[in-house]
């Protein structure tokens, strides 16, 4: 009878503990939580909003939708921008700098542009919709959840 290798016997402990992580791993245990309810959804399903609300709701989020289509349109041209500049001269320069100057600028836009939506739809909402809505928006600033 042949020995086994303490190399052999040692590779086969390793492949074994390998898969036993991978299949601990594999098992859900670092995946993101399931996506959680926007606040779009947590608005028009959990509020129970009147029907002047819901008007008033539907004619800031189709305002808000356009304003929000014309930002992320800038943002898409200054990533052009930035990977054009990036690909002329692949180092960091005026118009590297330029490009990711103008992408901060649109970004914050964006950001200002969904903190006043956000706002304004706070202000069509009764006290008590107002709190659990105020709840939400922390906990989507913070990502803590319930």
């Amino acid at each position: 009878m042949r020995r086994i290798s303490r190399g052999a016997v040692l590779t086969v402990v390793l492949a074994l503990l390998a898969g036993v992580a991978g299949g601990w791993l594999g098992s859900g245990r670092f995946l993101p939580k399931p996506h959680a309810q926007s606040l779009h959804e947590m608005v028009h399903h959990e509020l129970k909003l009147s029907p002047d609300q819901d008007r008033r709701l539907e004619a800031l989020e189709q305002d808000f939708a356009v304003r929000r289509r014309a930002r992320e349109a800038e943002l898409r041209a200054a990533n052009a921008q930035l990977a054009a500049a990036i690909q002329a001269r692949h180092e960091y320069g005026p118009e590297v700098e330029a490009a990711v100057e103008r992408f901060h600028a649109a970004m914050g836009a964006l950001q200002l542009e969904t903190v006043q939506h956000v706002l304004a739809m706070r202000k069509v909402l009764t006290p008590e919709q107002a709190a659990k809505f105020d709840r939400r928006v922390s906990e989507a600033l913070t990502n803590e959840t319930p």
